[in-house]
C-alpha cells in the first residue's frame, strides 16, 4: 500500500481550487447579515473579550432574547487565518431558530501557540457566562472544530470556579482536526510550530471527556481519507464515555460543508439547534 501523502490529503485549499470565491461569497454574506441584524437592533460587533484586537465576539441576538439558548460559533482556517467577520451569515440559522449566536475571534499562529488560542477561546466562554448567565454550545468549523472539542472537555471547575463544571455541556464540530500529530511533518507547521509531544497535547481525541457531554463530529462527503479519519476518531474515542455522533454531509466539501449553516431549514441547521437546547435544559 502506498504511503499516505499527508501534505496533499491536509492541503484544502489545493483540492478545492475554487475556495477564493468561497471565501468572497461567504464575507459579502457576512457583511450582508451583519447590516440586517444591525438594522433589527439585535447585533453587538466587536466586544472585547481579552487585550488584542483580534480577541472579539460579534453577538447576534435571537428574536425573543431572554432565556434563549447559547452558542458560540468558532471559525477556522488552520488557527493562523481569516476573520470571525467572514462568518457571521452562520448565525443565521440558529438565530431563526431561537437562539442567540457569538461569533468569536482569537489571535493567530504564529504569533500565539495552538495552546495560548485554546485558552483564549476558554476566556470568550467565561466572558460569554458572565454577560448573559448561561450555559452555551460551542461549534466550530475545521480549526474551530478542534477549539470546540477542546471546550466541550475542558475542566471547567478549575479554571473558573464560579462558571458552572458543565458550561460547555455540548459542542458541534465539522472537518476538525482532533489528533494534531500529522501536522508535526507538513508545511502548515511552520506556522503552528507543533512537536510531537505539544501535538499530543493540544489533541483533543486523547484528553479525558467529562461524562454526559455531547458532542458530533461532522465532515464534507468529498473531503479527504485524513479529515473523515479524524471525525472518525474522536467519536469513536469519546464514545462510553459522552454522547457521540459521526456524519458525512454528501456532496458537500471542506468549504461548502457549512453554507448549510446560515440555512434556517436545513437538517444541519435543525441539529445544531436542537444541541444547543440541550444546554438550557
Amino acid at each position: 500500500m502506498a504511503e499516505l501523502d499527508l501534505e496533499a490529503e491536509y492541503n484544502n485549499r489545493a483540492r478545492v481550487p475554487e475556495h477564493a470565491e468561497i471565501f468572497l461569497r461567504w464575507a459579502g454574506e457576512a457583511q450582508d447579515y451583519r447590516a440586517e441584524m444591525l438594522k433589527a437592533g439585535r447585533a453587538e460587533l466587536e466586544l472585547a473579550y481579552g487585550d488584542t484586537p483580534r480577541q472579539t465576539v460579534d453577538l447576534f441576538a435571537a428574536e425573543r432574547a431572554e432565556g434563549a439558548p447559547l452558542a458560540m460559533f468558532v471559525h477556522g482556517g488552520w488557527w493562523r487565518s481569516l476573520e470571525p467577520s467572514t462568518f457571521s451569515q452562520m448565525a443565521r440559522g440558529l438565530n431563526a431558530s431561537g437562539a442567540t449566536v457569538a461569533v468569536v475571534g482569537y489571535d493567530l499562529c504564529p504569533n500565539v501557540s495552538i495552546a495560548e488560542i485554546v485558552g483564549q477561546i476558554r476566556r470568550a466562554c467565561a466572558f460569554l457566562w458572565q454577560r448573559l448567565g448561561r450555559r452555551m454550545l460551542v461549534y466550530g468549523h475545521s480549526a474551530g472544530g478542534h477549539l470546540a472539542a477542546a471546550m466541550v472537555a475542558t475542566d471547567w471547575a478549575s479554571l473558573y470556579p464560579k462558571a458552572p463544571s458543565d458550561l460547555v455541556p455540548v459542542a458541534w464540530a465539522v472537518s476538525g482536526v482532533f489528533d494534531l500529530s500529522p501536522l508535526v511533518g507538513i508545511s502548515v507547521n511552520q506556522d503552528l510550530r507543533l512537536d510531537a509531544e505539544e501535538a499530543r497535547r493540544q489533541s483533543p481525541a486523547y484528553w479525558p471527556v467529562p461524562p454526559g457531554r455531547v458532542f458530533d463530529a461532522v465532515v464534507g462527503g468529498l473531503e479527504s481519507s485524513e479529515f473523515k479519519r479524524q471525525s472518525e476518531l474522536i467519536a469513536q474515542a469519546w464514545r462510553g464515555k459522552a454522547e457521540t455522533r459521526y456524519e458525512e454531509v454528501a456532496g458537500t466539501n471542506h468549504f461548502t460543508v457549512i453554507d448549510a449553516l446560515s440555512d434556517p431549514q436545513s437538517a444541519m441547521t435543525r441539529r445544531v439547534a436542537e444541541l444547543a437546547r440541550r444546554t438550557a435544559a
